[in-house]
């Protein structure tokens, strides 16, 4: 599968609606994690970043939520931010329109957030004005994807595609999934070592 490990300043200079990164002139990084609530990834993730004292932002699906209530209380308690990823985790490209809506605000019942990414980066520009306009909506995009779902690629390439293109102020992807746990356990760890000794801070995406 063909995706961008960082993506290009140009493109997101030209979709400038979506949030891409977080300017800084401070050593700060954003880890995000998307599609928890998981029963193993993500206590594994709260344990990991309470190391360091860590904050980041989970970006939640509905039904995840609804099925690890205590998952997301305790991410919340533990001082992280959430955000909205769908309920059933849908396409934006390839989901009717209002299907799509429906479903991201039938997840808001369960996450009260305002910060928003569609589930693989897809979602029509109506549909994100929609979200912008109508629902007040952030749209959270990201720089640094470090493909952990992809099983291809090795735990170890996955950490080099986080500390090779990372920069401060660069929102990372994770995933607090199954898929993505054994990737996930190796690099992550790493990650949160490697830049807290360059002086790296780890906050929460609030915007």
């Amino acid at each position: 599968m063909f995706y961008a490990i960082r993506i290009p300043k140009w493109f997101s200079r030209l979709n400038k609606k979506f949030v891409w990164n977080i300017p800084t002139e401070e050593k700060n990084l954003y880890l995000s994690f998307d599609d928890g609530p998981h029963e193993t990834a993500t206590p594994f993730v709260l344990k990991e970043l309470k190391k360091y004292n860590a904050n980041a932002t989970f970006f939640c699906l509905g039904k995840n939520v609804q099925q690890h209530p205590e998952i997301y209380s305790r991410i919340l308690k533990e001082g992280h931010a959430v955000g909205n990823h769908t309920f059933n985790h849908l396409n934006g490209l390839s989901t009717k329109r209002n299907i799509y809506i429906d479903d991201v605000e039938q997840a808001a019942g369960f996450i009260n957030s305002k910060l928003f990414r569609p589930p693989y980066g897809r979602i029509s520009v109506k549909t994100a004005k929609i979200l912008r306009k109508n629902f007040g909506y952030r749209i959270v995009m990201w720089e640094v994807l470090s493909g952990d779902f992809d099983q291809t690629i090795s735990p170890q390439k996955v950490l080099k595609n986080v500390t090779s293109k990372s920069e401060s102020g660069s929102i990372i992807v994770f995933h607090d999934s199954a898929k993505a746990f054994t990737a996930l356990s190796f690099a992550l760890p790493e990650v949160l070592k490697q830049f807290a000794e360059k002086g790296f801070m780890f906050k929460s995406i609030q915007l």
